[in-house]
């Protein structure tokens, strides 16, 4: 379907408020399969948000206003909208009982404010009876509009859990039951992704697939309906399967999965540990790490050795190694590998040396040659990727190929990696 979206606000036209929630809708909108035809930022008067919508409506499927919805004076869009598409302003019994209940402890004033929130448009329903924020849609000549709140949490919490999925079963005003999984994958290109699912879209008018790169990894969604809950659902368990199957060992995780936090519970589960030992990627390893809650219990630390004498004298790298091989070669990976594990005394360790970029590259080994080391009882294997792109992506892919090699040596996938 092709979208419009429209952002009200004074502050975010004068420049004090950047415009992030447009953005957000948009990457989302675009990654569930949606073309957005034009967004814009406009001030709280009345009359130009009332033509704004009115010219959305001639030429998208749907439109997705943000802001204006609060209790406050200045808070005009639901007014502005009553009058443009003739739809008087009506009272919201049911909405108004949730205000109460959301509203009990606030001075009389603020509560008597929040009764403004109660009156919408004619035809409005609730985007989310159980929400505690403002949020709405309305349907015009057969066209869903939703209008959700300014606040950017707010709004983006109402638009990934209703509005991506009314909008994946739109038939006019038919109201379906929706299921949907998002699926993350790393070592896999989208074109690549999109040829190993391309027989499964269309294969059933209940399915629908949505391809959105996150770099540096690919999450593709899998929508399911049903008239009823319990279609739908069967319908989810018949795809959900396949869709395993095809995606196979790029297929991380699913949902809130981060690869990192895959990785720790590997480990955790296991009851054992890693360090790593990092040159090009400067710690981005770590970092990823360090971020999942109750590491410790499975991070023992890392090494940022990026001069060729911190390797030798933190990871007992061998001067002849690096003179004979370089300080990015399979070897050095290797050496930093098994240097790392052993003044760490861990499990695995990680080991990554390579040429980010812009400089630094030659004929044998061009800017974005990568080895990798991982380091395990009595074994150490060694790996080369060459990526592309500016320095920072190199060091992005960088640090998710080390995680996604030590992921699958956990999995007993190790066949499945590229090894020198």
């Amino acid at each position: 379907m092709i979208g419009e979206i429209i952002a009200i606000g004074d502050e975010l036209t004068s420049g004090r408020v950047l415009n992030t929630t447009s953005h957000f809708a948009a990457s989302q909108l675009f990654a569930a399969g949606h073309e957005i035809l034009a967004m814009t930022c406009i001030g709280d008067e009345p009359e130009l948000i009332g033509r704004t919508l009115q010219r959305a409506l001639q030429r998208a499927d749907f439109v997705v206003v943000t802001g204006g919805l609060g209790p406050t004076t200045d808070d005009l869009t639901n007014a502005a909208v009553s009058s443009a598409l003739a739809r008087p302003a009506t009272f919201y019994p049911e909405i108004f009982k949730k205000i109460q209940t959301y509203g009990k402890g606030l001075p009389t004033g603020q509560q008597t404010a929040l009764e403004k929130l109660a009156w919408l448009p004619a035809g409005a329903h609730a985007l989310h009876t159980e929400a505690k924020m403002a949020g709405y849609f309305l349907v015009q000549d057969g066209k869903p509009i939703f209008f959700l709140p300014g606040v950017p949490q707010e709004m983006k919490d109402l638009l990934l859990e209703t509005v991506l999925t009314r909008l994946a079963v739109w038939e006019g005003e038919e109201i379906r039951q929706v299921r949907q999984k998002v699926y993350k994958v790393v070592g896999l290109a989208e074109s690549e992704i999109n040829r190993k699912l391309a027989h499964l879209e269309g294969s059933d008018p209940r399915i629908r697939l949505g391809y959105y790169p996150v770099f540096p990894e690919v999450h593709v969604s899998l929508t399911a309906t049903g008239a009823s809950s319990q279609e739908a659902e069967a319908v989810m368990q018949k795809y959900d399967g396949q869709m395993t199957a095809l995606l196979g060992d790029y297929c991380y995780g699913s949902g809130a999965d981060t690869l990192e936090g895959v990785v720790g519970s590997l480990l955790a589960g296991r009851g054992q540990t890693v360090a790593v030992a990092e040159s090009c990627t400067g710690g981005l390893i770590a970092h990823s790490l360090t971020r999942i809650a109750g590491s410790s219990a499975w991070f023992s630390g890392g090494v940022v050795a990026y001069s060729n004498a911190l390797k030798e004298c933190l990871l007992g790298v061998k001067r002849e190694i690096i003179l004979c091989c370089g300080a990015v070669s399979a070897e050095t990976a290797r050496a930093m590998a098994e240097g790392m594990r052993r003044v760490a005394d861990v499990d695995y360790a990680l080991s990554v040396t390579g040429i980010a970029g812009p400089a630094g590259g030659s004929e044998d080994k061009p800017v974005g040659t990568v080895y990798f080391g991982l380091a395990s009882s009595g074994k150490t294997q060694t790996f080369l990727f060459h990526f592309s792109g500016e320095r920072g992506k190199v060091q992005a892919l960088s640090s998710q190929t080390a995680l996604d090699l030590l992921r699958r040596h956990l999995m007993g996938l190790d066949n499945e990696c590229r090894t020198v």
